[in-house]
């Protein structure tokens, strides 16, 4: 079976040039995207800045750093991860991440920590949020129409008017609609809360290898109303960096694989010529396989 594949990049480095070389060593290597780990808290680079770092110097593996919903606002994360699906032309991801230590929660000192289902619902308020940002340009909102003077089309620009438990966000966007329309939005699932708001917000699911983690994947978003496209499911699989592999489990129903790894260049050299993969071209959608992401605002252009 023909899997599509992705490497976790996890690292406490603050030199540039460490995380340009293994970036720009997953793409020659035909890889589909790479994640930059991170966490809330002191003693690590941030992943979207990371990310943005090595964007323009790499040509086609996607972009997907991690970034909390927690402690952050969803108007600055929207602005964020457009503005990195603009300058990598159309590669750009979102590993969504709930933070829920009191350690955390400190360092901004705001409130105390939420328990886990407020979490989550904060959580899939925020990925909302920002996907409405994300939809605030129409495509063709910038005309730069120098003979009258207008950048914008103002009618294309719409108030996202987002009120919850959470947020209230008015918008639009200070950033054009990116590339892909929206950005590919991941999330870790490894319990059921997180596998329940995967369901609801996610396009892309990480797992952990199992006999019926599909259906698992499935039951949720059969119990969540999902209407849209399936997720896509990624298994979450460690690679040793002594010896290759003698081969993986049969993993019926799953999209692709991301590999955890402390030696890129091992498994590049000795694990990926094991894999049954082809390399893609496109934006990190279209060699997922996922549809065109419609603009929810957008009105349809008059026939005739």
């Amino acid at each position: 079976m023909s899997y599509r594949l992705a490497v976790v990049l996890d690292s406490p480095s603050f030199e540039a040039e460490e995380w340009v070389r293994q970036v720009r060593a997953a793409d020659d290597a035909g890889l589909d995207f790479v994640t930059f780990e991170d966490r809330f808290g002191p003693g690590h680079p941030d992943a979207v800045l990371v990310a943005a770092r090595v964007a323009p110097l790499t040509r086609h593996v996607g972009l997907v750093p991690v970034a909390t919903t927690t402690h952050t606002e969803p108007f600055h994360l929207s602005t964020a991860l457009a503005t990195l699906d603009h300058i990598s032309g159309g590669r750009a991801g979102w590993q969504v991440r709930v933070s829920g230590t009191p350690e955390e929660a400190a360092l901004l000192g705001r409130r105390a920590v939420l328990p886990p289902e407020q979490l989550f619902a904060e959580a899939a308020d925020a990925v909302e949020v920002v996907r409405r940002l994300w939809d605030s340009w129409e495509d063709d909102a910038v005309i730069k129409d120098v003979a009258t003077g207008r950048f914008i089309d103002r009618d294309k620009l719409h108030y996202i008017d987002f009120a919850g438990e959470f947020f209230s966000v008015r918008g639009p966007s200070i950033v054009p609609r990116p590339p892909q329309g929206q950005p590919v939005v991941a999330a870790l699932a490894h319990n059921r809360l997180a596998v329940e708001f995967a369901a609801r917000s996610a396009d892309l699911i990480f797992v952990s290898p199992g006999a019926a983690i599909v259906e698992q994947v499935r039951a949720a978003e059969a119990a969540v109303g999902r209407t849209g496209p399936p997720l896509k499911i990624f298994a979450d699989v460690p690679v040793p960096s002594t010896r290759p592999p003698a081969g993986l489990p049969a993993l019926p129903g799953v999209d692709g694989l991301r590999l955890r790894t402390d030696d890129l260049a091992f498994l590049i050299a000795e694990v990926l010529p094991l894999l049954d993969f082809e390399p893609a071209g496109g934006t990190l959608r279209e060699r997922l396989g996922l549809g065109p992401a419609v603009n929810r605002y957008a009105r349809e252009a008059p026939v005739g």
